[in-house]
């Protein structure tokens, strides 16, 4: 892998900790001969770096993005560059930091990805689609999961689902979690569903609080074309969302498919990185210490 040289940064804005990341991060960078670019919404607080650029017209000349933030951040900037093939590396300054897994003070691990030593790894993304009459009137990426859920009323919610055009199920629930690999650590976790390697070519459909216990989160191949069609008296009361950050409306005797991506992030990690090691430290795996 060849050094990166072009570098693009972006972070939570208005954040002291983040920001005072960047600016050493900067100096840090620039020291090695590193030609360093801010995104635009990250030029407060920082002085020496002009930031008069977006995400998106950075892409033409950069070859590493470097997130400083936590995995909200992260996923904000991923859905901007998605098509761009720009690799992505993540400094944790949040909380748990699944995607975000380099800490701020590891120079060393920085320097390791910028010299060529990273280890490269491939995430599946979803692209959501809502259909009206065969038109596409809306979509969206997402790097985590796609969302329908109940949002205005206290009753539950019926729509049906198809895999690749056959029939799947008739669901009466508070919602259902469309999610990747790499969302199987975020909502769908806490909604029941599986932690599944991000390695595996596979999406994972995942009822929120179904109204019977056979309505089991299910998967299947990421070859597969979901499809949600949620009953028109209760279009009203659902809220569809990418990442929980992208909100996308439902229509009247509308429909939303849910497919892979045609693009996948590349995530970057230090050398000597583990999934494994990270899904215990953040899953307390294994920790004695903690009581039962």
């Amino acid at each position: 892998m060849q050094p990166f040289r072009h570098i693009a940064i972006t972070g939570k804005p208005n954040d002291t900790a983040v920001i005072e990341t960047i600016s050493g991060l900067v100096t840090h960078l620039e020291n090695r001969g590193c030609t360093v670019h801010l995104d635009a919404g990250m030029g407060t607080g920082i002085t020496g770096v002009p930031a008069h650029a977006s995400l998106e017209q950075l892409t033409e000349t950069i070859d590493l993005l470097i997130v400083v933030g936590g995995d909200g951040t992260f996923l904000h900037a991923a859905r901007r560059i998605a098509t761009a093939d720009i690799p992505m590396l993540g400094i944790n300054r949040g909380r748990l930091g699944f995607l975000v897994d380099v800490s701020p003070d590891r120079f060393d691990e920085i320097d390791a990805v910028i010299d060529g030593r990273a280890q490269i790894d491939e995430r599946l993304m979803l692209e959501a689609r809502v259909m009206h009459r065969d038109e596409v009137v809306a979509r969206s990426l997402a790097l985590n999961d796609v969302v329908l859920q109940k949002w205005n009323t206290s009753r539950m919610i019926e729509f049906d689902t198809w895999v690749n055009g056959e029939p799947c199920n008739q669901h009466r629930s508070d919602g259902l979690i469309i999610t990747t690999p790499t969302g199987s650590t975020a909502y769908s976790l806490s909604g029941g569903g599986p932690i599944m390697h991000p390695g595996i070519h596979a999406l994972a459909m995942v009822p929120i609080c179904p109204h019977t216990l056979s309505n089991r989160p299910l998967v299947v191949s990421a070859d597969c074309v979901i499809q949600v069609r949620v009953q028109s008296a209760e279009v009203e009361h659902v809220h569809m969302s990418c990442d929980g950050q992208t909100n996308l409306p439902l229509t009247e005797e509308g429909c939303v498919e849910i497919r892979a991506a045609s693009h996948q992030l590349r995530l970057m990690h230090p050398p000597g990185h583990r999934y494994f090691d990270i899904l215990r430290a953040k899953l307390h795996w294994g920790d004695s210490s903690r009581p039962c």
